[in-house]
């Protein structure tokens, strides 16, 4: 059963299994403490068997336990910290310490994405004593867990009410759940109740004054936003999207301050500030295991590098997102899932995943979820040229204002609908409304849309305001915006009789597209491209690009269902390469997750791939 040498090894991993559970609890102690007891053991492992051989409460061990948290924490284990800390409120034998250390690990089990075990840590420390602060803290970490766990459309009242609470206890932790009320109420959008956006920002400006770092700073932007409108907040929110581009976030933050900070940025039309702030955000919450924040954080990369054109590598973080989603039992909605679809122009499958994504964040108050998957719907059908149904969900994708970032975007795709379709009227005040947030802001893509957008709209010289959006959105991240409006000069050029003229856009188009994978944009520059007279090369709907030798055995892997760190180890590659080539993967394959590898992987390349 067992080989004993400088290691004792079981045969087999069940036996030793059988061994453990078939132990009595004494005996189990003992062996712990044989374990502390051993030479050169690390003070981590060292501290965490004394834990486990205790037969009571010892403050020794306790105050051991959270050192080795710390520790944890600052190398990235998340995980391992919450239950460091865990143990050590277990071991506290002061009542009052009991309930802050429990406290701690809950608020660590939360970042840890274990949302179950969090409450009931919670729930431990509400029978200890409390005073008004730790009250105010429980308060917070019900609130917390409620938003992380379920996205609830009670979350905002739950954390606007925790905020007041801690204004005379802790004016800096107050602060911060304000940002968690905002963020709260962003998602709830169109459907919050009370408090929403406006009243949570009134709270805020009544709210005791703090330091003025980078966290009051993007505090006071989003009141200055829902108080005194998009120009006025401006230069503010923009010092702060700066501060946070400035300064890199520490462990000890809360990585959560940077989905507020990159939203802010997309919001503003920065999308350098956008790219920079969401990849960080990523490898932040990567590199300390926060799994309750990783799909935000995700979402947010993932939406970014679409509208960079790099739909290999968002396709790749989709699939980590719905990872960590089965894992944490988190029920963040798809966002960049959906917009992959639209982009990707199939549109019975992104159909089916826009109208199911659109239910799922109906029935759980999401807002901010339904307002996205309308732009992706609009985004998809006005692709696809069919802008009679591109119209309608454009206008439900830009009708309510506050809903933060996808408004701005549906006013985007609503002038192009309604210019299509002959509404005038509806795309006059489309722009109006667009203008007001592209001119306050005055980044490269801002004029770039306005620019684009007032051509469409035949309000000046179209073929240089064409020109001048091409020029703009030509020094930004944002090339399927580019692209879509070198498209869009190619069909003005061409209606306006230039056929030598509109080919060469409409070819520059065809070919970024194509290169994308926008599979329903290009299509429609190549009928353009058509109409002038130039055929296209077209991709026939069986059509596969090859795999490389190293790409064939990475989707083999992963079909079998590997994880990308167990495939880095057997093909001696890091976890991110195996990220970056199963991007390629999915878009020379045509598909857009793991399960769909095996029926589209060649056929020489399902050895041992189980059906």
């Amino acid at each position: 059963m067992i080989d004993i040498g400088s290691r004792v090894r079981f045969r087999h991993p069940l036996l030793r299994s059988a061994v453990f559970r078939a132990a009595a609890v004494g005996e189990l102690q003992d062996v712990h403490a044989a374990l502390a007891a051993a030479p050169g053991l690390d003070p981590d492992r060292r501290a965490w068997h004394r834990a486990q051989a205790s037969p009571g409460p010892d403050e020794e061990i306790a105050a051991e336990l959270d050192r080795s948290a710390d520790r944890a924490r600052a190398r990235g284990g998340l995980a391992a910290a919450a239950a460091f800390r865990e143990r050590a409120a277990t071991l506290t034998p002061d009542p009052a310490r009991r309930v802050t250390r429990a406290l701690a690990a809950a608020q660590a089990k939360l970042q840890a994405g274990e949302f179950g075990p969090a409450s009931e840590l919670v729930l431990t420390a509400e029978f200890g004593p409390l005073d008004d602060l730790l009250r105010a803290r429980i308060a917070l970490l019900r609130a917390q867990i409620a938003f992380a766990a379920e996205r609830t459309d009670e979350a905002p009242q739950l954390l606007l009410s925790a905020a007041a609470r801690l204004e005379g206890l802790d004016v800096a932790l107050a602060h911060e759940t304000y940002l968690d009320a905002f963020s709260a109420a962003i998602f709830v959008g169109r459907l919050t109740g009370d408090p929403g956006l406006r009243e949570i920002a009134r709270a805020v400006r009544q709210a005791p004054a703090h330091r003025h770092d980078k966290r009051d700073l993007i505090l006071d932007g989003l009141a200055a936003l829902f108080t005194e409108g998009y120009a006025a907040a401006v230069p503010l929110r923009q010092r702060a999207v700066q501060a946070f581009l400035s300064e890199d976030i520490s462990a000890d933050d809360e990585p959560r301050l940077l989905w507020i900070a990159a939203s802010a940025a997309a919001n503003l039309w920065d999308d350098e500030g956008w790219n920079v702030l969401s990849a960080r955000h990523v490898r932040v919450t990567r590199d300390t295991g926060a799994l309750s924040e990783l799909p935000l954080a995700l979402s947010s990369q993932i939406v970014a590098l679409l509208f960079d054109g790099k739909l290999a590598t968002a396709a790749a973080l989709i699939e980590e997102m719905r990872a960590v989603r089965e894992a944490t039992g988190g029920t963040i909605a798809p966002y960049g899932a959906t917009v992959y679809a639209a982009l990707r122009g199939r549109e019975t499958s992104a159909r089916e995943l826009i109208d199911a994504t659109l239910k799922e964040v109906l029935q759980r108050g999401e807002g901010n979820g339904a307002m996205n998957a309308h732009w992706a719907s609009a985004v998809l059908l006005n692709g696809l040229g069919r802008h009679e149904e591109a119209l309608a969900s454009a206008r439900s994708a830009s009708e309510y204002p506050l809903e933060f970032v996808p408004a701005n975007w549906g006013l985007v795709e609503l002038i192009e609908a309604a210019v299509r379709t002959g509404d005038n009227r509806v795309a006059a005040d489309a722009f109006e409304r667009l203008s007001e947030t592209t001119g306050a802001a005055r980044t490269d893509w801002s004029l770039g849309v306005e620019s684009r957008s007032r051509a469409l709209l035949g309000a000046g010289d179209a073929d240089e305001l064409y020109r001048q959006a091409i020029d703009h959105l030509g020094r930004t991240r944002v090339k399927v915006e580019l692209a879509r409006t070198h498209l869009l000069y190619g069909e003005w050029l061409r209606r306006e009789g230039r056929r030598i003229d509109a080919r060469r856009h409409l070819r520059t188009a065809h070919n970024q597209f194509t290169s994308m994978g926008a599979e329903g944009f290009g299509e429609r520059a190549r009928r353009e491209l058509a109409a002038t007279g130039e055929t296209a090369r077209t991709r026939a709907p069986d059509t596969r690009e090859e795999l490389t030798a190293q790409e064939t055995e990475i989707a083999r892997l992963a079909a079998l269902g590997r994880t990308n760190a167990q495939i880095g180890a057997q093909l001696f590659i890091s976890p991110r390469t195996v990220e970056w080539h199963l991007g390629k993967v999915f878009m020379k394959l045509r598909v857009s997750s793991r399960k769909e590898l095996y029926d589209a992987l060649p056929q020489d390349a399902r050895v041992s791939v189980p059906c």
